[in-house]
């Protein structure tokens, strides 16, 4: 609600409306009027077992005009999940059919029976996108000439389009990589290992000893590493997996990682690098725990550092590692530092 009222957009409230009769419209108005001038495009009603109970939800809205249709409950709509949320679209082979179902079944409700024209009532116009050396106080520090080794397989996968986008913007050359199936890093000038599932691919990482070995001679030479969350997990000795069972990791970082059942972190952070602000996010279900010095840590967003809170940033040699997930467009020349070598970041 508060990003829609900054960037004026309209907001659809797709409500889970199974066993519900009133309450689906006390739940409309309190989320349309939360917040004090939230621009409203309507509700659309999920998970409804037939034509009858459609009908008690579109009639218990305060105003009827907002009612833009019901979706059945059907299992052919569901998409799998797991504890950082929905199955990549990779592993889960049938999301377009999924998906396909899904728009046939809105079809037939007066959300998909808009035209073009009716659509428009909610156009939004936006100002053109400031360029990213603008953003960084003039022109841009250069990654040219660099070639950054991107881990990208099942195991590391959260990987934004604009984060790639960015690093090519400041002059890297991008090669990718799977520790999963790769004994040996491409040649690169440095390494961005993201987030992702490493717990469920513990057993192929920690089997994979030569890109362990790879990842050591790389750091021993003073070439940089950012590993983020899932890419810093299997960096340390070892990880415990929700099912208890231990698994030797890289010995890269000293330490272990435990998976838990319960969320250990979530929601916007930014960090302070190289005097520059890195914005992102954290979202995990682990923990570290580890001799290594913190040497900062993420903050919320408007809000000042705190001591002890926020995400613990990690500076060891060459390897900078932190379960933060930097937005890269937001301070190119804080991921210019993190893509370079100590002594020239320093």
């Amino acid at each position: 609600a508060d990003l829609a009222r900054r960037f004026k957009l309209p907001v659809l409230a797709v409500i889970d409306a199974a066993a519900m009769a009133g309450t689906f419209g006390a739940l409309a108005f309190g989320l349309q009027h939360y917040r004090s001038g939230l621009p409203w495009a309507g509700v659309l009603a999920n998970r409804v077992g037939g034509e009858r109970h459609a009908a008690m939800l579109r009639d218990a809205l305060p105003d009827p005009q907002h009612w833009l249709g019901a979706l059945p409950s059907d299992p052919a709509f569901a998409l799998p999940e797991r504890h950082l949320g929905l199955v990549p679209v990779a592993e889960a082979h049938d999301s377009l059919a999924r998906i396909d179902a899904m728009a046939d079944a809105l079809a037939d409700t007066p959300l998909g029976r808009m035209d073009a024209a009716a659509l428009l009532r909610w156009n939004v116009e936006f100002e053109a996108t400031v360029p990213s050396a603008a953003r960084s106080g003039g022109s841009l520090p250069s990654l040219r000439g660099k070639t950054v080794a991107v881990a990208r397989d099942a195991a590391f996968c959260f990987i934004y389009p604009a984060n790639l986008a960015c690093l090519q913007e400041l002059g890297a050359q991008l090669v990718f990589f799977s520790p999963l199936a790769d004994a040996l890093l491409p040649r690169c000038d440095a390494v961005w290992l993201p987030g992702g599932y490493p717990e469920l691919h513990a057993d192929r990482l920690a089997a994979n000893h030569g890109l362990r070995d790879s990842l050591r001679a790389h750091l021993k030479a003073g070439r940089p590493v950012w590993a983020e969350c899932g890419g810093m997990m299997p960096l340390f000795e070892q990880l415990r997996t929700a099912d208890g069972q231990d698994h030797a990791l890289w010995g890269l970082l000293p330490g272990r990682v435990r998976m838990q059942s319960r969320l250990a972190a979530l929601g916007p952070q930014q960090l302070l690098l190289d005097n520059q602000l890195l914005r992102g996010h954290t979202f995990h279900h682990s923990t570290c725990e580890t001799g290594l010095p913190v040497r900062t840590r993420t903050a919320r967003p408007g809000q000042p550092q705190a001591a002890g809170q926020g995400e613990a940033f990690y500076v060891h040699g060459a390897l900078r590692a932190s379960y933060f997930h930097a937005w890269f467009p937001s301070s190119p020349r804080a991921v210019a530092w993190l893509f370079s070598p100590p002594e020239s970041s320093a």
